[in-house]
């Protein structure tokens, strides 16, 4: 690899690490409006909830960074930047919690990402499953139509969560061609979006979609038992 060449990629990971994450966290992009729409106000709070709500399923989240293993890291991120990931801010983390990985492995490129979102059972708007019913439906509606999407397919894969949606769709940035992988599944109360994406980067051979889909799903099968292991 000559050196003007290595220098050329670098400046793309680092590109690619900075402008990605604002183009597929589907679930990781603002802190604010969405975890005020996942925890009541402190004036409602868990004591206003009617006897008539039932009461979320479950209270605890796990880490985001520790959602998925180090070995599925490993695999689905060659040579991550940070195999531990790199944790976004959240003003509680038991409501909300996000983290994301990239690595670039030759000329491949990949990107991880992961957001956690619990809610809560209140009076006013309903019960903890059927607000997270409803995310789970904002956050696949958002993956469908993100902006320059193209070649967009959608499934609802059996077998992850309670339920589960992947959204695929082809997108090109700074003229390199990305394949990404949504998954977003439901498990009682807890709303899991997980992104995938990959690139092969200057003659290298784009990664497979199918390949991509097929890690995302595990990885998204991990976050749902890593959720469950939270509230044991």
């Amino acid at each position: 690899m000559s050196e003007g060449t290595m220098h050329r990629s670098a400046t793309r990971l680092l590109a690619a690490a900075a402008v990605i994450p604002m183009m597929f966290v589907a679930g990781c992009s603002s802190d604010s409006g969405d975890e005020a729409e996942a925890k009541p106000s402190a004036s409602s709070g868990e004591a206003s909830a009617s006897p008539t709500t039932a009461p979320a399923k479950y209270a605890d989240l796990p880490k985001a960074c520790k959602a998925v293993g180090k070995d599925t890291i490993e695999d689905l991120v060659p040579k991550a930047d940070s195999k531990t990931g790199t944790a976004g801010k959240s003003s509680d983390v038991n409501a909300r919690s996000t983290c994301s990985w990239y690595g670039l492995d030759g000329f491949q490129y990949r990107w991880l990402d992961i957001s956690l979102q619990r809610f809560e059972s209140d009076a006013t708007l309903g019960s903890a499953e059927s607000r997270a019913e409803q995310y789970f439906t904002k956050q696949v509606g958002e993956a469908k139509s993100v902006k320059g999407g193209k070649d967009v397919k959608n499934a609802a894969p059996s077998g992850i969560g309670d339920e589960a949606a992947t959204v695929r769709y082809d997108i090109t940035k700074d003229g390199d061609g990305f394949k990404n992988q949504t998954v977003v599944t439901r498990t009682e109360n807890v709303v899991i979006t997980l992104n995938y994406n990959g690139a092969g980067y200057e003659d290298a051979k784009p990664p497979k979609a199918d390949d991509l889909l097929k890690d995302a799903e595990k990885a998204a099968k991990e976050a749902v038992k890593a959720v469950a292991d939270a509230n044991k």
